[in-house]
């Protein structure tokens, strides 16, 4: 419990970090944005398919096969709805348009880091879900791939709450509540796979789905609209790799 709550404080406080390096380096540049977001993609990428789809098959029993791919399709639903609610990620990352009203690009900002938040609730639970499996240094890695993706993440929060007129305060107030959203959704994974090992593949093969959806639906098309898709594509690689090591060797 004591090493989930660490986990989970962790995992949040990633985006705090991004977001005091969003104040440090307010203007950052597409291609160096899309370069970090792709390597945390690839990063997540390994962690959805090794440390829980595989592993939801693996302690799934009999109906393992089914009740994997049952998980998964109901993780990007959920996520899918979830996007009806707000703006996908990748519309809204030129909120600061020099041609909108303030009062527009204040709105665009708020629905901007409340998809945010939306998004890192189900990421929170993947990292909560993981040490469900038993294998700590396997739940750690999930939840370190998470927490880099949080930083880029934090980052992008800060110029545009900046720029449209947001006092630092309370722009560094809105990125911590991203996170602590996601300390959140970390302790309910966490609790309910304690509860019930029943339900364990599902919760997991759920988690991997989330964060396919993520990786498919927002964080690739992302780095892939700016003109530095070469680049990002090696950088996913250089990620997915790095868990491949790690996961072969701890």
């Amino acid at each position: 419990m004591q090493l989930a709550l660490l986990t989970a404080l962790g995992v949040g406080g990633a985006t705090v970090i991004g977001a005091i390096l969003g104040f440090i380096f307010k203007r950052i540049s597409h291609r160096f944005s899309d370069i970090v977001l792709a390597f945390a993609a690839g990063v997540m990428l390994a962690a959805a398919v090794i440390g829980l789809i595989l592993e939801a098959i693996e302690c799934g029993g009999r109906f393992a096969l089914p009740i994997t791919i049952a998980g998964i399709f109901a993780g990007a639903i959920v996520i899918h709805m979830l996007d009806g609610i707000v703006p996908h990620l990748h519309r809204l990352t030129g909120v600061a348009d020099d041609d909108e009203s303030s009062r527009d690009k204040l709105y665009k900002v708020i629905l901007f880091v409340f998809a945010i938040a939306i998004h890192n609730f189900p990421e929170g639970i993947a990292a909560g879900v993981g040490f469900g499996t038993g294998n700590t240094a396997e739940a750690l890695t999930i939840a370190g791939a998470i927490a880099l993706q949080n930083i880029p993440e934090g980052m992008v929060i800060i110029g545009p709450m900046l720029s449209s007129g947001i006092p630092p305060a309370r722009t560094f107030i809105a990125a911590l509540s991203t996170g602590v959203i996601e300390v959140i959704g970390t302790l309910i994974g966490f609790f309910a796979v304690s509860v019930s090992e029943a339900i364990l593949p599902f919760a997991l093969a759920f988690a991997g789905g989330t964060m396919l959806y993520v990786i498919s639906h927002e964080m690739i098309p992302e780095t892939h609209s700016h003109g530095s898709h070469t680049g990002a594509t090696y950088s996913l690689l250089v990620g997915f790799c790095l868990m491949l090591v790690m996961d072969f060797y701890l």
